[in-house]
């Protein structure tokens, strides 16, 4: 599919009201993206965890306008509050989508969102928060065009939300979800994400994903500014390409349920991640020592108890631990053990893969 295929008919007869909801997850890369070309197209393919209890709850209320398409109008509530700080964004998404959804200047929206996680957690809601604002308009466009199908519905709601946060295309489907075109895998594409087409072992089937919360302020370097970085970084072709050499390992892997190779794939993407930030220019730091400790902890746990526990990291201190279903009383009993004292307050939030948005009634 190409972006024309995307773009949005001019309807009539627009219903004068009406209202919508959506949750959608939050994801965890386990290939990363990090370097973006114009219109969020990435740099390099990616693959991720989809999760299920870190959502956004997301409700789209319009009502027709009598005067006034010139502009776009909406009003933002977060958990019950005006959000101000939000409301830029939202504008610059309905500017860059207009084209795909043609009504949006017909209708005063109200969009009232919520997290299931705690604001200023540490974890990036923008993924499932535009996620669940595009699956909210794609849903109303379904309801005036009855002919449009599952999978257009999915795919168009996701190449609408990469637009707002690029990592939020990964975030309409589970469980697992591939992003980016590459040369193996059939069907893949820069403008939304897919469901990966490969056999995956049952093994991978039910992971689960215990989220520290080593540091929950703001980031001293937006993850915008990080991708922009990646233009002029000296290592970022090669980076580029070891992206798609490891999503051509973890074909295998993922097959055979290469627990050991698992490990080895996702653990060296996390740490990549952090060193093109460290080697960019200007350089930054966004792990925190106590990342460091918690690493190093299951490291050590894992050598001497070949318990097949692992770490990824976002674009920021926290550590995602992830482990199969097999292990997991011993991984928790580990966390609760040795790793709770590295997080800010002793937070953390136990997690685990999921099928993808809902639709709420």
């Amino acid at each position: 599919m190409t972006e024309e295929n995307f773009l949005s008919r001019k309807y009539v007869d627009l219903p004068e009201e009406g209202k919508v909801t959506w949750k959608a997850p939050s994801n965890i890369a386990l290939v990363k993206y990090w370097g973006k070309k114009e219109n969020q197209i990435p740099a390099n393919p990616s693959i991720s965890f989809t999760l299920d209890a870190c959502a956004t709850r997301t409700s789209v209320s319009y009502s027709k306008k009598d005067t006034d398409t010139s502009q776009f109008s909406f009003d933002l509530l977060f958990e019950g509050k005006p959000k101000p700080d939000f409301k830029p964004k939202i504008q610059s998404f309905f500017e860059r989508i207009e084209q795909y959804i043609s009504f949006l200047k017909s209708y005063h929206f109200k969009i009232e969102t919520s997290n299931s996680f705690p604001h200023s957690s540490g974890i990036a809601s923008s993924a499932s928060g535009m996620a669940a604002l595009a699956l909210c308009l794609v849903d109303i466009e379904k309801r005036l065009d009855p002919s449009i199908d599952k999978v257009f519905f999915n795919r168009k709601a996701s190449f609408l939300a990469r637009l707002g946060s690029g990592s939020a295309c990964r975030s309409i489907e589970g469980d697992l979800i591939q992003w980016g075109s590459h040369k193996t895998i059939h069907g893949s594409s820069d403008l939304y994400g897919i469901k990966y087409p490969f056999k995956v072992n049952p093994v991978f089937k039910n992971f689960h994903d215990t989220i520290l919360l080593v540091h929950k302020g703001q980031k001293q370097v937006s993850s915008s500014v990080g991708h922009n970085l990646m233009h002029s970084h000296p290592y970022a072709e090669r980076r580029f390409t070891q992206a798609h050499e490891n999503l051509d390992k973890l074909k295998s892997i993922l097959e055979t349920g290469d627990l050991e190779g698992f490990i080895n794939v996702v653990e060296s993407e996390a740490l990549t991640l952090h060193a093109m930030m460290m080697t960019s220019m200007p350089y930054f730091i966004l792990m925190k020592p106590d990342t460091l400790e918690i690493i190093n902890k299951i490291w050590n746990f894992r050598a001497t108890t070949d318990v097949p526990i692992c770490f990824t990291l976002d674009a920021g201190a926290n550590v995602h631990v992830l482990y199969p279903e097999s292990v997991k009383e011993k991984a928790i009993q580990f966390i609760k053990d040795e790793l709770v004292a590295h997080c800010e307050n002793g937070h953390y939030i136990c997690d685990r893969i999921g099928s993808g948005a809902k639709k709420c009634n």
